[in-house]
């Protein structure tokens, strides 16, 4: 057995540039389990297939399986299920598929191959018999070059229920990447392919460096016998399990009991932030100790050389909320939308921390619906900000909106850039159950908004996003391995 640790190695000592390919299968090799199961999941749950389409699916997948039936069959059975819908309609189907479930079950090693490719300049390519519906959410969101998958026949932006090409499966997809190397250039001996069927043996032996990622029994043994190094990658830690359920409880415990200890201190002091200051001071820490949650951070120093600020965080996880509460720990406050203070559920809590309510309807008076966020900058409260506007579905940072440089330009104070990783690898975004582990923070340098023009807010917004994706790209105190 391999250690992933080993196969990052292996990547750093290849040659470096795009000469060099990266060929990853989907199923089982990125994404834990099949992507087609969650479609036909969803389509049943939504009425979109016919009790004789599954019956005729069903079939050929146990042909498949126990007579060993070629997979055109399946294949073809699929894509005829598939006749009469467009293009675009599957395209957002794929993209909500993504977010509400297959981007959870994306290895996070996974990720932190692709990414050591990427350092290293590797075309990075990813090879899969599913549709593009399946495999293109998961290749935009992790940064591929390319996907060579089974695609539909389109005609006038609908599907016909055929097949467009090659079914890329075992031979059909060494010969894709054949071509494809072929055409691009790449010298496939220094190149690398990972997969975890064996299926994929062809392609496998079609590059310099195979590499079989959570091998199926007969890949495994294929393997030993050529002398392949296997790993197994950590599974996506995203259901619950007794420890989840009992560190969350505690959690959850320690940040109900701190805030009401704050309600009480405020009113008694008549003081809402004296209130405000018990939860972040206190229960953000505990409530992360209790989970099992450590925190690794760099540039410390960052957080209280310049107050007040608006700090920025890449927004992940409902994990963000006790990591941001637990490096500010005090005067601070965040923003939330006008009409969660009339929640019930929410507005508690809003008291509690003397959250600033901004109404974003009247879009057309941006200046004055900020105006709330200013006040509490000039008083002296910083403001935490999530400038992606909503939880990301994975680690990938996601366009920034505006509002957080508005109320840094208004007020007058700096904007310090709070970059998060590993907080959606220990609770997803749509998870309530925390699971034990470390966090990485860099809390990078304030950035001035003294003498900047709000004509330019667009470069200013570019520039700070683009330190948030150097320093992921390239963590502060780890070994690079870029050519």
């Amino acid at each position: 057995m391999t250690s992933v640790a080993a196969l990052l190695a292996s990547i750093a000592d290849a040659p470096p540039g795009p000469s060099t390919a990266a060929v990853f299968d989907l199923d089982g090799t990125i994404v834990q389990g099949y992507t087609v199961k969650t479609v036909y999941r969803d389509q049943l749950s939504h009425a979109d297939i016919t009790p004789g389409q599954f019956n005729r699916l069903a079939l050929a997948a146990l042909d498949m399986r126990f007579r060993q039936a070629p997979l055109d069959k399946l294949i073809g059975v699929a894509f005829e299920a598939l006749a009469g819908r467009t293009e675009d309609e599957l395209s957002e189907l794929g993209e909500r598929l993504f977010r509400q479930d297959i981007a959870s079950r994306i290895y996070p090693q996974a990720r932190q191959l692709v990414h050591a490719h990427r350092k290293a300049g590797h075309r990075i390519v990813m090879a899969t018999s599913a549709t593009p519906f399946q495999a293109d959410p998961v290749a935009t969101d992790m940064g591929f070059d390319t996907v060579l998958c089974t695609r539909p026949k389109v005609r006038a932006g609908t599907l016909t229920g055929d097949v467009d090409g090659d079914i890329l499966w075992g031979p059909g997809k060494a010969r894709a990447i054949t071509d494809y190397a072929q055409q691009e250039g790449i010298h496939l001996s220094d190149s690398f392919a990972y997969s975890n069927g064996t299926e994929d043996v062809p392609m496998l032996k079609a590059v310099g460096h195979p590499r079989p990622l959570n091998p199926e029994p007969g890949l495994a043994d294929i393997a030993h016998m050529r002398g392949w190094p296997i790993a197994r990658l950590e599974p996506p830690r995203r259901g619950l399990t007794l420890t989840a359920a009992l560190r969350t409880g505690a959690a959850l415990t320690a940040l109900s009991t701190s805030a009401t200890l704050g309600a009480a201190i405020g009113l008694l002091n008549r003081n809402r932030q004296a209130g405000a200051n018990v939860p972040t001071a206190a229960g953000c820490g505990l409530a992360l100790a209790l989970g099992g949650i450590t925190l690794k951070v760099t540039g410390e120093n960052n957080l209280w050389s310049h107050r007040p600020a608006v700090f920025m965080f890449n927004h992940q996880s409902s994990l963000d909320m006790l990591v941001v509460g637990d490096l500010l720990r005090r005067d601070c406050t965040g923003i939330a939308k006008k009409e969660l203070a009339r929640d019930p559920r929410f507005a508690p809590i809003g008291w509690v921390m003397d959250i600033v309510y901004v109404d974003r309807a009247h879009t057309q008076h941006a200046k004055e619906a900020l105006q709330p966020a200013v006040s509490k900058l000039r008083e002296g409260i910083s403001i935490a900000i999530a400038p992606e506007g909503t939880r990301s579905p994975t680690s990938t940072l996601a366009p920034f909106k505006k509002g957080g440089f508005h109320i840094a330009l208004q007020a007058g104070v700096p904007i310090v850039p709070i970059v998060i990783r590993n907080t959606g690898e220990l609770m997803w975004r749509n998870s309530v159950w925390l699971h034990p582990g470390t966090v990485d923070v860099a809390v990078l340098e304030p950035v001035p908004t003294s003498g900047w023009n709000p004509d330019d807010l667009n470069d200013h917004v570019a520039y700070v996003r683009q330190r948030f994706l150097d320093t992921l790209a390239d963590w502060p105190g780890e070994i690079s391995h870029a050519p």
